[in-house]
């Protein structure tokens, strides 16, 4: 009965903490479509920020190196139909190819529809959660590509000084 019990207080435990994930998630103005192919750089800034924000970390700045590092990624997962990190190019060569010279952290996704929707599912990951909120990033680039059958992919890569890390 005791093992019952702790999974009882352990899947309460999740859904309050993916509650109140969700409600530091801002909504899209309702004229604003759902898809991520649609968001303008100021709806994902705006996003990612209020998450940022409401977890007392500073905003970041946007930065398009990263954002052509994530979206070479986010392509290559959705060309092989794979969620990983390493499809034989590291993180490093792929933000090195695309003139970053920084630390970079990166969060990958596959499925969701919505970038409120990816944003909660990182956030109720540890090890996403703690490059999304970190405070020795302090730029982004966020990108998607789908496959040919419409399955959608993430690619988020922080970066920052390496500075910070010493």
């Amino acid at each position: 009965m005791l093992h019952h019990s702790r999974r009882a207080v352990l899947a309460m435990g999740a859904a309050s903490l993916l509650a109140a994930c969700s409600a530091t998630i801002p909504p899209l103005p309702a004229s604003t479509s759902n898809r991520p192919e649609d968001l303008s750089r100021e709806q994902i800034m705006a996003g990612i920020n209020a998450v940022r924000k409401a977890n007392g970390a500073p905003d970041w700045t946007y930065n398009p190196r990263l954002e052509s590092a994530a979206r070479s990624h986010a392509r290559l997962m959705a060309s092989k139909d794979t969620l990983s990190h390493d499809l034989g190019i590291t993180l490093r060569q792929r933000v090195t190819e695309a003139g970053y010279l920084g630390a970079v952290g990166e969060n990958v996704a596959k499925g969701y529809k919505t970038l409120p929707d990816v944003i909660e599912g990182w956030l109720a990951s540890q090890g996403h959660r703690n490059t999304l909120l970190s405070p020795k990033f302090v730029e982004f680039g966020l990108a998607t590509a789908r496959t040919g059958s419409g399955k959608l992919y993430w690619a988020l890569i922080a970066g920052g000084s390496f500075q910070a890390w010493l």
